[in-house]
């Protein structure tokens, strides 16, 4: 299906998002297809008592070629996946079930063509997201991505200039901000749930006017958007077992119940990317136990509005805060 569109009309000069990409394609992640397609062929092999050396021999394919699919370094070509299922004589349903993955696999979603100048970081996340049944985020220093305004989102990116690369844009950044959070909004989106720790409501980490209208932009999703559930975790906040989380995160689930759970942790520089295993059991039990001890739903509304109306709107702020140069 080749390259999609970030925008119909291309990724300058258009207004609105491409919403059909949105409505009319159910494309699982090709992130996480390609990892699964990856763990389906180690299977193989060990189920099959077989090397890569001797698939290599049997399917006249390269053991690099074999290990670089392997290991998700290339995407996968469906003429040497079915070398692969013809050479252990893989019957028809879960062969056909190897092609879709293969196929999904294949894909490349908008955001890859313009990884450098919307951030490799966005770009990573933004594969992550598509195809999601359900989201869940813990975010310990801002308010997370899929919900930001666009002049928080400016604020962060006059922060944060300087640890992006050469190539990086700030209008991209922006505009594919945008374009994530036409996420929510699409027919069949994922539920989406976040645990915002007080922390990153109560830190500056944009102008005061700035956070203040990001604050009830936060309150009226919160109130009139149905997938979308915010919760508050209060800093005085007892979370079972004394655990303090590290580091911000997210949870990414898919409709096919064969596809593993990702979660991407939130480093300084990167995103870590952890898809099933024991790693990923321990973030699902960490967030269970922050969701537990957030407010509810109600309440953490409740608490925005408030501290909205706190914020020392009277505080000026400086000229020029949003350059973008």
């Amino acid at each position: 299906m080749g390259v999609y569109p970030l925008f119909a009309g291309g990724w300058r000069g258009a207004r609105e998002p491409a919403r059909f990409l949105w409505g009319c394609i159910r494309m699982s992640s090709p992130y996480v297809r390609q990892r699964r397609l990856s763990n389906e062929l180690a299977k193989l092999l060990k189920d099959n008592d077989c090397t890569a050396e001797q698939l290599a021999a049997a399917t006249r394919l390269s053991k690099q070629r074999i290990s670089r699919i392997m290991r998700c370094r290339v995407r996968p070509n469906i003429e040497e996946i079915l070398r692969i299922l013809n050479h252990f004589d893989v019957e028809r349903g879960y062969r056909s079930l190897i092609v879709d993955i293969t196929r999904d696999a294949q894909e490349r979603g908008w955001w890859e063509s313009h990884a450098q100048e919307m951030g490799v970081r966005q770009a990573t996340i933004a594969s992550l997201e598509w195809g999601t049944e359900e989201i869940c985020e813990y975010q310990l220093n801002f308010v997370p991505g899929l919900l930001q305004t666009e002049s928080y989102t400016r604020a962060r990116i006059t922060a944060d200039r300087q640890i992006y690369q050469a190539t990086f844009d700030a209008e991209h950044v922006v505009e594919a901000r945008r374009t994530r959070q036409v996420l929510l909004d699409r027919p069949g989106g994922p539920a989406y749930e976040v645990v915002i720790d007080e922390l990153a409501l109560r830190r500056p980490a944009a102008p005061v006017r700035v956070l203040a209208a990001q604050l009830d932009h936060l309150v009226d999703l919160g109130h009139n958007h149905d997938r979308i559930r915010i919760l508050v975790l209060p800093m005085s906040a007892h979370i079972r077992g004394h655990a303090v989380p590290r580091s911000a995160f997210s949870i990414y689930r898919y409709p096919d119940s064969g596809d593993p759970v990702a979660v991407a942790v939130d480093t300084n520089t990167s995103d870590q990317v952890l898809i099933g295993g024991d790693e990923v059991q321990r973030y699902l039990a960490l967030y269970a136990r922050l969701q537990e001890a957030a407010l509810s739903p109600a309440d953490s509304l409740d608490f925005l509005a408030k501290l909205a109306q706190e914020l020392p709107h009277e505080i000026p702020e400086p000229e020029g805060k949003f350059d973008l140069v």
